[in-house]
């Protein structure tokens, strides 16, 4: 689930400046990668509600499962939304143009809560360690959760910073727009 919603997910809203090519090849490559994150996370569900039902835990019953089963259930509906709007069949001109930018702005909302989904997955493991005495407060492996929850903030604020960012040749334009 993290390698989809974050790291897939994160190289999916860079693709429109990361690669090279026509429209139409950034395209196919964003909604290839969203497809991959989609497909790896519904996998992730399953292995998780497998192992509950394996190990007799209770489903649905934190917030990190909530926000999971919420980041997994909007990402899905907002790629159909994406896939039958931006490419097959498309819609029109002006229909495009106005959900644009809800486009956009509900894929940067998912991935802070991918982000946030994961961050709080790892809190809840390492209470739940802690709880059962098999990690310290102070451990290498709780301080290493806490390292990865803070570098996952960041490479979330990277992503969202660079896809925000005009890209090269347009801040000449946001310049000379201002003089």
């Amino acid at each position: 689930m993290l390698i989809g919603f974050v790291v897939l997910n994160g190289e999916a809203i860079l693709a429109y400046k990361t690669v090279s090519g026509t429209k139409k090849l950034k395209k196919l490559v964003h909604l290839s990668l969203q497809f991959i994150a989609m497909i790896l996370s519904i996998v992730g569900l399953w292995a998780v509600w497998k192992f509950h039902n394996e190990k007799a835990i209770d489903h649905l019953y934190t917030l990190h499962s909530w926000l999971g089963l919420s980041c997994i259930i909007l990402f899905s509906i907002q790629w159909a939304a994406g896939f039958w709007t931006f490419w097959y069949p498309g819609g029109s001109r002006s229909g495009r143009a106005s959900l644009l930018p809800w486009h956009v702005f509900f894929g940067v909302f998912l991935h802070v809560l991918a982000i946030a989904t994961s961050v709080s997955g790892l809190l809840e493991k390492s209470i739940f360690m802690q709880s059962a005495k098999m990690i310290g407060r102070f451990s290498m492996e709780a301080m290493l959760m806490n390292l990865l929850g803070m570098l996952l903030v960041l490479l979330g604020a990277l992503v969202i910073l660079a896809a925000i960012s005009p890209g090269a040749g347009k801040i000449d334009t946001y310049r000379g727009s201002s003089e």
